[in-house]
């Protein structure tokens, strides 16, 4: 991967340093058949063989891959970010199951995990849900909130692993997020209010003429609506634009290693990698916060969103 951009984007394989992961390609056929289809001049194996070194390839079995990070056109392919989400939402049935079950007992919290989603829990419930949408509604919601903190902070929390990736960095995953604040807003306020009675409270007690009304009521409600979809656009492009920065910054923080040793003289390259070195896990531990609050305010704004669409006022 000449683009070092790509190191933080999805893609359709896992990098691993190239000691690590070897392949071993005899004939072309041994070839992945999307690089033997995208260079067809190469016909030397030896040379995809090198070119593939460090990369585990995702298997596909509902589609194709035109490369390492697209596609073919009209095919469904898994990608890394698809596969580490599907692996946190897994986890999170284990550990939770595992959690709802010795909380039945009504046994005091025992183990540092049990402690930290216990208070984890308790804090998005009283200090998030009941403050943001109401002790009589807060208590709907709450499972909903529980699950969109837990899994976004466990996909910010892979970004800090090594070779693995942030899905919460790719557009699908906040944007899905976003929109199930959003549809969750509006089927409860629906059911609350009814299909038209919940549409209608867009638009706010204005005293107007008789004349301005038909003018200015139908903008003030397209106004409204347009309003409600860009503050949840924005509530998805947040969460990526925040763990995306990040990833950022560390590339071009451990690039200056790379350019130092090409460029640099007179010792010059032991000192830019020195300080990069610091530099790069000091801003890691920055990241660990980011990732915590990342995932606090995507759930305390889903929580006033909620809360915004289920009260009349």
């Amino acid at each position: 991967m000449a683009d070092p951009i790509l190191h933080i984007k999805d893609g359709y394989f896992f990098e691993f340093p190239k000691f690590l992961v070897h392949h071993h390609y005899d004939r072309l056929s041994d070839v992945p058949k999307f690089l033997t289809k995208a260079y067809p001049e190469v016909r030397d194996p030896k040379v995809f063989e090198q070119a593939m070194a460090g990369k585990v390839l995702i298997p596909q079995p509902f589609g194709e891959i035109k490369n390492l990070n697209e596609a073919e056109p009209g095919n469904f392919c898994i990608s890394r970010f698809m596969a580490l989400e599907l692996f946190a939402a897994l986890f999170l049935i284990v550990v939770c199951t595992r959690f709802a079950h010795r909380s039945r007992t009504g046994d005091r919290a025992r183990g540092s995990l049990w402690n930290f989603l216990e208070a984890v829990l308790l804090f998005i419930r009283d200090d998030i849900a009941k403050p943001a949408i109401g002790h009589h509604d807060a208590d709907r919601f709450v499972p909903l909130l529980w699950t969109m903190f837990l899994f976004i902070l466990t996909c910010n929390l892979m970004g800090l692993l090594p070779w693995i990736g942030t899905p919460t960095g790719a557009f699908g995953a906040t944007l899905a997020l976003a929109a199930v604040t959003l549809l969750t807003g509006m089927i409860s306020g629906m059911r609350r209010f009814g299909p038209i009675g919940f549409w209608l409270h867009y638009v706010p007690h204005m005293d107007l003429p008789a004349l301005l009304k038909p003018l200015i009521l139908p903008l003030v409600f397209v106004l409204e609506i347009g309003g409600s979809l860009i503050r949840h656009a924005v509530l998805g492009v947040r969460l990526l634009a925040n763990m995306a920065a990040g990833h950022l910054v560390l590339l071009s923080i451990l690039g200056m290693i790379t350019i130092a040793a090409e460029t640099s003289r007179n010792g010059q390259y032991a000192t830019v990698t020195v300080l990069a070195v610091i530099g790069s896990a000091l801003l890691s531990c920055l990241e660990l916060f980011v990732a915590f609050l990342q995932a606090y305010v995507f759930t305390f704004l889903s929580a006033l969103f909620i809360g915004a669409a289920i009260h009349e006022h």
